[in-house]
């Protein structure tokens, strides 16, 4: 009983769609965390800079203006926490929202190459050999070796021979 369900197991983790989804989502999970760098560490720094050397993840709302830390008010998400203070992290929420959208984007831009691709593909396939011509008297499709036209039965060449007809 037991050697049947893991065999069964085994046909089912191993079809091609299901290794096909895992390698996706290991894929997906690495280049998140590459997006997340890249947002985190290179786009926001420079706005940060440009809107008066604001860290955008320290960017809250406090809720609970009363809480203090020792005396002080909080000057950062972190020491509000700390406080008690209920906080609405909306900078946080601003990273999550470009990392997102930077995502989304580099998405759309795969799926748009990879139909490109198949369309390239779709517009090179070889036309199919014909496999009827027109009989030269009565202009009706025959099959290329014919060699009397079954609509008028003009005799007619079958192709690669000669194209004199008798008639």
């Amino acid at each position: 009983m037991f050697r049947t369900t893991l065999n069964e197991f085994k046909t089912f983790a191993m079809r091609g769609n299901v290794v096909d989804l895992a390698v996706g989502v290991i894929i997906g999970a690495a280049f998140g965390k590459i997006v997340t760098s890249l947002v985190n560490d290179v786009v926001m720094p420079p706005i940060g800079k440009l809107l008066g050397n604001v860290d955008f993840k320290d960017l809250y709302w406090n809720l609970d203006p009363g809480k203090l830390l020792d005396g002080k008010v909080p000057e950062s998400l972190d020491q509000a926490r700390a406080a008690g203070a209920a906080v609405i992290a909306y900078g946080q929420f601003v990273n999550v929202l470009i990392d997102f959208i930077l995502v989304a984007f580099c998405v759309f831009m795969l799926v748009k190459f990879l139909n490109k691709l198949s369309r390239k593909k779709e517009t090179e396939a070889p036309a199919a050999e014909p496999t009827t011509r027109e009989c030269p008297y009565c202009i009706s499709e025959i099959p290329l070796a014919a060699s009397r036209c079954s609509h008028c039965t003009s005799e007619v060449e079958p192709v690669g021979q000669a194209s004199s007809a008798k008639g």
